[in-house]
């Protein structure tokens, strides 16, 4: 049950491929350089939010920031999102047998991974703590 819970959620994540294999007309229309970053999850300054989606796909949360020059908007991406364990144990002794499964989520703060800043519709800084 446990590998099956494991493996279902596997199948849900997300990747390039995936996102461009739904969006495919929009992909084929892109310059070759930016299709090749968008195939390796990178993104540079000056894509727009689709690029972004098709690399990264939603952010784990959008914000606001304000300074004195501009209004941004901020995605950001974490790392180890899931905080997803297993556990399977087995013991024995005085002639019983047992085990247990257990199951747990996070209980840490995530790390942030990347964080993606557009002006008018635009990438202007990339924040990659992945590199």
């Amino acid at each position: 049950m446990v590998a099956g819970v494991a493996l279902g959620w596997a199948g849900c994540q997300s990747t390039p491929e995936k996102r461009i294999a739904k969006d495919a007309d929009a992909f084929a229309g892109m310059p070759a350089e930016v299709q090749a970053n968008i195939r390796a999850g990178k993104v540079e300054v000056g894509y727009t939010a689709a690029q972004v989606l098709l690399a990264k796909g939603e952010p784990d949360r959008k914000g606001r920031r304000t300074t004195a020059a501009v209004e941004e908007e901020v995605w950001t991406y974490d790392r180890g999102k899931s905080g997803l364990g297993f556990g399977l144990g087995v013991g024995g002794g005085s002639g019983g047998l047992g085990g247990g499964v257990g199951v747990s989520t996070g209980g840490r703060a995530p790390e942030v991974a990347m964080r993606v800043m557009f002006v008018g519709g635009a990438v202007t800084t990339v924040e990659d703590n992945t590199r």
